[in-house]
This record gives C-alpha cells, structure tokens and sequence, in this order.
C-alpha cells in the first residue's frame, strides 16, 4: 500500500486522473503477459469459491497474491533411517513393508497398521479411520514409503497420520523439503500448497528490469527463476530475508515502489505553482505572543516550509515531529505567511477533538495578530455555517481549522493558497485531493506527531520533501516512565488518590471498550466502574464509539478539572492537552506497540509538575514486549524508539502499517533491506532522468513491473524526454 501523492495507496490513486493530463492512453493497458497473473485464485485448478475465500484470508484474491505468499517455516524428509536408527520426535521418510492392519475393537480407539523393515517394528497410527482408504493405500504384503513424525510409545515405534504415503516408484518426489505456508482458518499446507504450485506452473518469464551491471553484481537469477526457488527453500538459511531469490524479489518490489513515487513527485513539480510570499508582520505579532522562543529544529522548518511557498513550484512537505515539538505552532506561523500575501490557509485534522486542540492553540496567536480563524467541524449547522461559509467565499475569512467538512462540496474559497494536512494518514486519498483542488496551485504541507525511522520515511514518503522538528519546547521535562505487574494495581490507585490531593489529573488507558471473551484484556467501561467504585464521580469515560459531542463534553469537563480521572481507549493518543494531567497509566502495556506507548506518553509531562507513566503489564512478558517496554522507561526520544521499534518488530508491524499509512511489503522487509531501498530510489532518479516516458527497451520492461506489483496507476505520470 505505497504512498502516493498526499496519499498511501496506489490502488486509490485513480482521482488524480482528474488532475493531471493523460498523454497516451496506452498507459493504462494492463500488459498481456500479466493477464494470467491479475486473474481470480478461482482460475487455477482445484480451487472453488469455498476454498478461494480461504486463500484470499491468507493471501490474497488474484494469482499473483500467491507468487507473494512466502514459505514460513519447512519440513526436510530426505533423512531416510531404518526403523531402529529414527530418533524420537524426528521428521522421517522411512521405507517399510506392510505387514498386517490391526482394526481396534472400541471404535473411540486408534487404528494401526504394523508395518516393519529388516532392523525393527513400527505402527502407523490413525484416529477416526477409513478402513477400505486405508487398504487401498497400505495393502498388506506390499512395500510403501511413509513420511512423518517418529513417536515413542511405550518403548514402540509409531508414527500417528502420516503425512504423505507413497509407492516406491514416487520415492523422488517424497523424499524433498516440503515449504509451509502461513494459512488461515479451514485452509491445510495441502490445499495451499497445490494453489501455489498451480499458480507459479502458470507464471510467464517477464523482461528484466533491473540494471543489467547490478544485476550481474548482485549474482541473482531471473524473475520467475528467483519466485521458484523462493517457493522451493532448501534450508532454514533459504527462508531468511538475506537469501538471494528473496532479495532479488523484495528488490523488485522497492524499485516498484520508489519508480511510483519519483513518478508522482515528478509530475507533481510540473503542476503549475505560485509564490507566496509574506513580508513577516503577522508572524511577528504571533511570536510576540508566544510565551517561549521557537527551537532552532522550529526555525528550520519553518523556514524550509516559507522557502516552498516562496518558489514557483507548488509545495509538498511532510513536517515530522515527536510529540508535543510544537507543529502546530510552526504551522500556524507558515499558515500566517499565507495571510501576509492576501490569501487563505486551512489546517484539516482527522477529528474533532484534534481540530477543536489546534484551534484552542491557534485562536490566541491568531488574535494577535489580527486575524481572523474559524473553526469548521460536522458540528457547525445552520445560520452559523452559512455565515462560516460566506466568509471563506469573500476572503472576509483568512484561517480555518476543521475536520472533514472543510473539503464538503459547499465549502468555498476565495484563494486558498496553503491546505495543512494533520495526521494525514487518517484521511482518504480522494479527501486530501479534493481539499488542495479549492484552490489554484495551493501548497500542501503535511504533519505527522508519529515519529517514523529514516527508512521508512523514505519509502512511505519518496514523493514529499521532509522537514524534522527534533528539540522539545522549554519547560517539558522528561516522564518518569515505569513498568509494573498487574498484581500491583492496588498500588496504582493509591499512587493515583495522592496525585488526585495534590490538584492533579489522570489518564488511564485500557486497549478495548467492551469485555471481550476472545481476549483477556481490561475493558473501558469495567476499568470506568471500578475506579468509580473506589474514586467517585471524579471518573469519567471516553472512547471512539462515542458520538463526537459525547466525547467533547467528557474531554471539556477533565480539562476543567470536573472530572479528575479520565479512562479512555487510545482515542487520546493524539489532540489532548490537559497541563494539569500528571500520569498516564497504560493497562496491558506489552499490548501496544512501541510508538503507540510513546504518543499516549506524551500527553503527559506538558505542565510544570513531575509526571509518571506507568506501564501495567501482565506476566509472563515475551522477550520482544520485554524489549519494547524496557526502551521506552529508558528513552522519550520517539525517532529513537521508532528505530528501535522497526529493529525488534519489521516494518510491517510498526506503528501499524494500516493505521500509519506506511507501504505494505510482501516480499520487502526494511529493517532488513534498507540498502536495497538507497539503490533502488538512486536508480529510480536515473532512470527518470535518462528516460522520463519509460520508453526505451528497460522502460518498457519497468512498466512491467509497476503494473506486477499494482503501481499502475501512475505509470500515466511517465511522459516523454
């Protein structure tokens, strides 16, 4: 799920269409040689509706989602012992005679066949048998191979459901290491195992698209050559990420993702821009009212960010920050840039908790210097919104701070020149373009408060120019960040009633809203009943399937201080700012990830009192939640952690690549192949450079490539020299 223009999600980037000019429509032809590939698992032989819903849990719905369905583990049969030299507990393939079968009297009863080899006896062992199957497939008198798992049992050899049985004649194709697939519910290594062989029987040999001198470098094999032997691991070493068909195959797989993205980010320049450019008199009047001085991490951003609105060229930048480094301000202050020059800006967040936070934080700075904000939220109706909207439509409105309403059909501007995306990966492709689109040439500059370590940023956003704030804002001292068992929790509630007598407030967070029989984890609502019980009605309860208005007035009431204990979901990971608050208590820790911890951290330790954070975590820990929750007592730097996190977990588990629109690899893993994304992002610029329209013999073969791995939708963005 790469990134595109504003956006994760090549699949969703069709409304660009509407865009940008097609130049061929040749583009947009599915090359031929790929048909069998993109076709329906149904296609193959053997597998049926029922069967597919299986295979599209697994792995996906079309053919090609099985070529990229790895082998997680294997079994090696070629360890051929005599009966008296199979070890208990070992996978063999032994060759026996089939002596007698031994039909049980009891039905419940296992059924066993004796079978036997010149050094001992053992039993084959069937639970729930078919007599006249078994008879077919052993007959007494004759000789079989069998394959599986050697048991001891009361000092007799056995081996309970054989996993293949086979004549002497099929010994070749028993005696072989048999690749495992991740499967899902009802799906067997037998079924899966057949789809893929049909599969990888049907795939066609595709032009090379690597740089013939790398190509020879690196030692690899062809394309089809390299997805067969991924598929035929001979060793534990073929299943690791260093193997050589894997890394030519995740190579393949980053060069498709970074070609999308200098794609895109090529046609994005060519889009016809504007200089915006202020003379710095309102940005002044707000720094005059900020009650600290920006940090130098601040004052490059800002200036990187006023340096693109400057140019003619139309900006996209990704301003990344650890939590509570102040993007919002730096922002506002590129948003007044946009006031300076006679034009409109707007800040879009993901909710209405996030959008009514920055505008708590805007509306003083903005007054300041004489502007004038807006808010504009689903909550806005009537003569209030017409008014809002009248207002933009005039320019008599200069700022506005919202949520999705702000990109609604109705909603005019005068000349917006500077959309803000927050937390963008919360937004739709197709509601970030829609929002740029109400202006002419209008900037776009998005944030993130989710560090992302330096690879993944290049990967997830190739296409954006990047600007770090890296420095705390005076005044925010470090959390006290601790781990304790859950037995303690008497404990945290008397540490809780003495934070309360001194006039402070809390959080406690819980992973679900409602019991769950499937998990053994703390609900919302029993931990809100509890510490109501203990507490009073100082507690209060918030979390994401409550209405918005419901979840306002929850949140309002803990700001003022009604309410002094807030329990909530990870709804206040990002957009709260209560001073006041002082510790965050986290129940079942070791179920979050690591820079999700570290955002619901930071909504503590922003006032001038000591904060704690307490990780409650219930025992025995795995060693990777271990490691995760030992980093974050030891460090708050977030792109620390986030490199930490990428290193104990992949990149498809950080941050959630679903949540935090970072891309989506099958055969890429960037903890891993982080050398791989430097060259093929340096080998994306050159081929662009030498040839822009992918017309030459490899630019052909690179079109290829983009629609195998369902980037096609920019390959319209290619255009000639």
């Amino acid at each position: 799920m790469p990134v595109g223009i504003l956006a994760l999600g090549y699949k969703a980037l069709a409304p660009l269409c509407q865009l940008f000019l097609i130049k061929a429509r040749s583009f947009l032809m599915r090359p031929d040689i790929l048909f069998s590939l993109s076709s329906p698992v149904t296609t193959l032989s053997g597998v049926g509706p029922r069967i597919a819903k299986q295979i599209a849990k697994a792995a996906g719905e079309h053919v090609v989602d099985l070529c990229w369905h790895r082998p997680s583990s294997l079994i090696d049969r070629r360890f051929s012992p005599k009966i008296a030299e199979a070890p208990d507990g070992a996978v063999a393939t032994i060759t026996l005679s089939v002596d007698a079968h031994l039909p049980p009297h009891n039905r419940r009863l296992p059924y066993r066949v004796r079978c036997s080899d010149e050094t001992g006896i053992l039993d084959l062992v069937f639970f729930h048998a078919h007599p006249d199957y078994l008879m077919k497939v052993l007959p007494e008198g004759e000789t079989r191979i069998v394959s599986g798992r050697v048991e001891y049992f009361r000092d007799e050899v056995q081996m309970t459901h054989p996993d293949h049985i086979a004549t002497i004649e099929e010994r070749d194709s028993l005696e072989t290491v048999e690749a495992l697939y991740p499967l899902s519910a009802g799906l067997t290594q037998k079924t899966i195992g057949k789809a893929v062989k049909a599969a990888l029987d049907i795939t066609p040999d595709l032009p090379e698209w690597i740089d013939p001198a790398f190509f020879k470098q690196q030692k690899w094999s062809p394309w089809r050559q390299s997805l067969l032997e991924l598929h035929k691991p001979q060793s534990e070493a073929d299943l690791g990420p260093r193997a050589l068909p894997r890394l030519r195959l995740a190579y393949d797989e980053i060069l498709a993702s970074q070609l999308a993205l200098a794609l895109i980010r090529a046609q994005y320049r060519r889009l016809s821009g504007r200089a915006v450019t202020g003379d710095g008199h309102l940005r002044q009047a707000a720094l005059s009212a900020l009650p600290f001085q920006l940090t130098a991490s601040q004052e490059q951003a800002l200036s990187e960010i006023t340096g693109d609105m400057n140019s003619k060229g139309r900006m996209l930048r990704l301003l990344q920050g650890d939590v509570g480094n102040g993007k919002t301000v730096v922002a506002f202050l590129a948003m007044l840039t946009a006031a300076e020059a006679g034009t409109q800006a707007v800040i879009m967040a993901p909710t209405e908790i996030l959008a009514r936070q920055h505008m708590t934080t805007i509306a003083p700075l903005a007054e300041a210097a004489g502007v004038k904000a807006v808010l504009l939220t689903g909550r806005e109706k009537g003569k209030n919104r017409e008014k809002i909207l009248e207002g933009l439509a005039t320019g008599d409105i200069t700022l506005a701070v919202g949520t999705h309403a702000l990109f609604q059909e109705d909603v005019a501007f005068a000349d917006l020149s500077l959309a803000v995306i927050d937390e963008q990966h919360r937004f739709g492709v197709h509601q970030r373009i829609l929002l740029a689109e109400k202006g002419t040439g209008t900037n776009v500059l998005v944030m993130t408060a989710t560090p992302i370590p330096r690879t993944l940023t290049q990967a997830a956003f190739g296409d954006m120019d990047v600007s770090r704030l890296t420095e705390k804002p005076p005044g925010r001292g470090p959390v006290d960040t601790r781990v304790v068992p859950v037995s303690r929790i008497n404990d945290v509630v008397n540490a809780i009633s003495r934070c309360l007598a001194r006039g402070e407030r809390v959080y406690w967070v819980c992973p679900l809203i409602d019991e769950s029989e499937a998990l053994d984890l703390a609900a919302a609502t029993e931990r809100f009943d509890a510490l109501s019980h203990l507490l009073g009605e100082r507690v209060g309860l918030v979390h994401g399937a409550m209405k918005g208005k419901e979840k306002d007035a929850v949140m309002a009431r803990f700001a003022s201080g009604e309410i002094t204990v807030l329990v909530a979901t990870t709804v206040i990971e990002v957009g709260v700012d209560v001073p006041e608050a002082t510790m965050m208590v986290v129940e079942h820790a070791e179920r979050f990830g690591l820079a999700q911890l570290h955002q619901l951290r930071g909504r503590i330790g922003r006032g001038k009192e000591e904060s704690h954070c307490l990780l409650l975590y219930s025992p025995p820990l795995q060693s990777t939640a271990r490691a995760r929750l030992e980093i974050l007592r030891a460090s708050d730097d977030g792109f620390h952690i986030a490199e930490e996190d990428l290193r104990l977990r992949g990149a498809g588990e950080v941050l959630g690549t679903r949540q935090s629109g970072l891309p989506e690899f099958r055969l890429a893993d960037l903890a891993e192949h982080s050398d791989l994304l430097a060259t093929a992002r340096d080998d994306a610029r050159l081929i662009l450079n030498r040839d822009p329209g992918l017309e030459s013999q490899r630019g052909e073969a690179l079109r290829v490539l983009l629609y195998l791995f369902e980037r096609d939708s920019v390959v319209k963005y290619a255009r000639s020299g």
